[in-house]
């Protein structure tokens, strides 16, 4: 208790995705592209025995951390750290352990796989946010409800064509996600300043040979794709892309939850709120929105990262710097773990978000008289009155029953002095019957369904495999 703790590790993200950054992972996939390119090398005539690979094999586990900091502290060089921590296990092997690479090979190699899988560990959760905001649309697809510009109120929606705004945005970051993965590269075996020139003298000038140690090691870590050049590390253009990727997937669940903490301040729709949960230490009465609170706390951090990581892009030099190794060792594995946090969270709220169709009625009666003004002046001159006068009268009725509301704290009474005003000609009857508030949703309803099934089912289909998701928070 003594030493700071990572908040991402001891209170948000899940297991799965703080294994993806442990050091057992890490370590543990520097020893295995040490196997592969051993493998490769053999393959290709290099004078590596089946005996030197299984005693690599046999080891891949067996990771001293302890020696290997003593080996760092005397080297000041983390990769030869491990080269000699894993020599020191697998003696017999000890001579062609990381053969002919740069400490890149390991790094930025196992950089981009980390990143390719905590990208996977996402989508997962994503797609889930998705079916669940999708079911939700659905359910309250016809659900009349205040539409909101400038946060003032506007014309009338759906409380499920409002879910389907959240629903766009995570459309374009799975989109932009997929595309991620599709086209990244790994950086393979390059060589200390991307040349290969140490692999000349290893093939004795054999260029298809490393070409092919290039493409086959990459396949192995299940890479299609390879960067054709390097310096010494791969392009940090893919760091700060994925990190903007992560910071776009953390502006939607900003979104999202600010609008549920207004609709929640409303008290037309909550996020979970549990038996025992306690929402204020002094106000026992309270319910704060403290999933929302903080999704927006995490998000604003991940935003934060994006100009980290874009600054790191475009100050390298040459083939290579070293000024950006402890900002990725900060920047990329914690804009992971909180975005991880942060869906988790999402997921936890629409599992068990309350809607109030009373309370969000009771708000629209409260402004439908107005927003029915323009139908009452259009239907007025329909039965023969000018539109200036009557505009002039509806302006007036408007404005008193506006104080009234403001003023005074009593309901809106529009309607009825509309009705009791004896020099307006319109079907008084007619007028009650168009206060029905679903006939100011427009088209929102099947906007709703077309959406979803047009442009969100797809993607939920295509990862079918992917649904069901354990949503529980640490705290």
């Amino acid at each position: 208790m003594n030493s700071y703790k990572n908040p991402l590790e001891e209170r948000y993200s899940s297991e799965e995705m703080l294994f993806n950054f442990s050091h057992n992972n890490k370590f543990q996939n520097w020893r295995k592209l040490w196997i592969a390119l051993a493998e490769i090398e053999k393959d290709l005539g290099l004078e590596i025995t089946d005996e030197q690979i299984a005693e690599l094999k046999a080891n891949a586990e067996n990771i001293d951390y302890d020696k290997a900091a003593e080996y760092e502290k005397k080297f000041r060089h983390d990769v030869m750290a491990h080269v000699h921590a894993y020599g020191d296990v697998a003696p017999s092997a000890k001579g062609i352990i990381h053969l002919g690479a740069t400490s890149a090979f390991v790094g930025d190699n196992t950089d981009l796989i980390q990143i390719r899988d905590g990208l996977l560990i996402l989508k997962k959760k994503l797609v889930n946010v998705m079916k669940n905001l999708a079911d939700f649309a659905i359910q309250y697809k016809d659900l009349p409800t205040l539409g909101f510009t400038h946060f003032q109120p506007a014309q009338l929606t759906t409380v499920g064509k409002r879910a389907t705004l959240w629903l766009q945005s995570l459309v374009l970051d799975i989109e932009e996600l997929d595309f991620f993965l599709e086209t990244l590269r790994f950086r393979g075996v390059k060589g200390t300043t991307g040349t290969a020139a140490s692999f000349l003298e290893l093939f004795n000038g054999d260029y298809s040979k490393v070409k092919h140690l290039d493409k086959e090691l990459s396949k192995r870590f299940g890479f299609e794709k390879v960067f054709g050049v390097s310096g010494q590390t791969y392009d940090r253009k893919i760091d700060a892309k994925v990190v903007a990727l992560l910071g776009n997937i953390a502006q939607s669940a900003h979104k999202f939850t600010n609008d549920l903490r207004l609709l929640q301040n409303l008290k037309e729709i909550e996020e979970p709120f549990e038996k025992n949960q306690i929402g204020s230490s002094a106000m026992a009465y309270k319910r704060n929105p403290m999933r929302s609170e903080r999704i927006g706390a995490l998000a604003k951090y991940v935003m934060s990262l994006t100009t980290s990581s874009a600054m790191v892009a475009s100050t390298q030099w040459f083939e290579r710097t070293l000024d950006d190794s402890a900002n990725k060792r900060l920047t990329i594995p914690q804009a992971f773990l909180a975005v991880d946090a942060i869906l988790l969270i999402w997921n936890n709220i629409m599992n068990g978000i309350v809607v109030y169709p009373n309370r969000i009625n009771k708000h629209i009666m409260d402004e439908l008289p107005f927003m029915a003004t323009e139908y009452i002046i259009m239907e007025e001159v329909k039965a023969g009155g000018d539109r200036q006068e009557i505009h002039e009268v509806i302006r007036v009725h408007s404005m008193e029953a506006s104080k009234q509301v403001k003023v005074e704290g009593k309901e809106n009474d529009l309607i009825e002095r509309i009705l009791n005003d004896h020099s307006l000609k319109l079907d008084k009857s007619k007028l009650k019957e168009v206060l029905d508030p679903k006939n100011f949703i427009g088209f929102a309803p099947i906007q709703t369904e077309e959406f979803i099934k047009n442009e969100v089912q797809p993607i939920i289909d295509q990862n079918k495999d992917l649904i069901g998701l354990e949503a529980d928070l640490k705290v």
